[in-house]
């Protein structure tokens, strides 16, 4: 078969649409999580709620339909443990908490660091050479995030200090939640690794605050169904997109295509809160679009190109 016509891989594709539609659920849920903030509602019930929604629903699904999938070797206990508290409950914490103290914008941007976590990772720790490809589609990314999300109107000086750290906590959160996902993944089911990460991050969060504290509130009918939507399509069904992408794509291809999140948001705004962008914001989404375009061509190319092509880039 020659090099032109070969096929892309159908896993290629579809880890890159797995992880397109958990950047979109996410974007959703980040403004519906706003919306919870300015009724009333604050991060740390909002993280109680749609952690322990997702993961009380995610034990009843698993036990009816994969039981298998609920078994995991003693000596993994530890990796759950790390993965689950030091990932998942961090990630669910430090972006909303950024999000109430900063910018929305501004927590978007430092989130989206990650990708340049991980390839830090990556060459320091885990002595793996990048390509020059996934090295500009980093660079391209994080460009086009700190345009999009109108970062160059921002004064960091006079920002809240706690909501930037929680910020860059939330893009290492990230990161680590990425990478230790794709090294569960190679003993176990994607979402074997997704049901335990939430698990121990749904105990973690009700040790740390009163259990079930969260659910006894009162919450009108709209603060509940957007509260359900955050749990279930805005964290559940995400996180377990974007695992099954990187076991197919691997977490650097996956974060830098999971920034296309910030792009739906800025749609959302447009369309819903009247919220117009400048051509500077435009030009990153495109930056931010090309980026991930370039990845996945790239990936393309390099599954049909012999052994000895592939050396070379």
């Amino acid at each position: 078969m020659s090099i032109a016509s070969a096929s892309p891989s159908p896993d290629i594709r579809l880890g890159y649409v797995y992880t397109i539609l958990a950047a979109l659920l996410w974007a959703v849920s980040g403004s519906s999580a706003k919306f919870l903030f300015n009724s009333g509602i604050s991060p740390f019930q909002v993280v109680q709620l749609r952690i322990t929604i997702a993961a009380g629903i995610m034990l009843l699904w698993l036990l009816i339909r994969h039981p298998s999938r609920l078994k995991i070797a003693k000596k993994d206990i530890l990796y759950f443990l790390i993965l689950g508290t030091a990932g998942m409950a961090a990630i669910q914490f430090t972006y909303l908490f950024a999000i109430s103290k900063i910018n929305v914008a501004a927590a978007i941007l430092l989130q989206y660091l990650g990708p340049s976590f991980i390839a830090l990772y990556m060459v320091v720790f885990a002595h793996e050479k990048l390509s020059r490809t996934t090295m500009l589609a980093i660079a391209g990314a994080t460009i086009g995030c700190y345009l999009l999300v109108g970062a160059y109107n921002l004064n960091v000086l006079s920002m809240n200090r706690a909501g930037i750290i929680s910020g860059v906590l939330s893009a290492i959160s990230f990161a680590c939640y990425s990478l230790m996902g794709e090294y569960g993944m190679r003993r176990y089911n994607p979402w074997t690794v997704l049901f335990f990460a939430m698990f121990v991050g749904a105990l973690t969060w009700n040790i740390f605050r009163p259990p079930l504290e969260a659910f006894t509130h009162s919450y009108s009918l709209v603060q509940w169904g957007w509260i359900l939507y955050i749990g279930i399509l805005g964290t559940l069904l995400p996180f377990g997109l974007f695992l099954e992408g990187v076991n197919l794509i691997r977490s650097a291809r996956a974060s830098i295509t999971a920034t296309l999140e910030p792009i739906t948001a800025g749609i959302i705004s447009y369309f819903f809160l009247d919220e117009v962008m400048e051509p500077l914001q435009l030009g990153g989404g495109v930056l931010v679009i090309a980026s991930v375009v370039l990845l996945q061509v790239r990936q393309e190319y390099d599954d049909k190109a012999p052994a000895f092509i592939r050396s070379q880039n």
